[in-house]
């Protein structure tokens, strides 16, 4: 396989799962937590993302403050290139 070729078919991800991912495509090697940009069911939507095939890493990492703990912060491992405005 040559480098650059595609590995997959294109996926279709809309609604919620499409801001995941967004988010996970914007905030590059860092990754984000919902800590960061607090929204419901933020696992649910990773582990969506997942099903669908995509590479993604999750760290634990502490936090302190009233109820101190620990949260997720999850990094897209997954190249892709995203294709706007397509349709079947």
């Amino acid at each position: 396989m040559e480098k650059g070729s595609p590995v997959s078919s294109p996926i279709t991800v809309v609604g919620r799962n499409a801001w995941a991912l967004q988010t996970l495509i914007d905030a590059g090697a860092r990754g984000f937590s919902s800590i960061e940009r607090p929204a419901p069911r933020t696992a649910h939507y990773i582990h969506r993302l997942r099903s669908f095939g995509f590479a993604i890493e999750t760290r634990h990492e502490a936090h302190g403050g009233k109820y101190p703990g620990t949260h997720a912060r999850y990094r897209l491992c997954s190249e892709l290139v995203v294709l706007e405005g397509q349709s079947a």
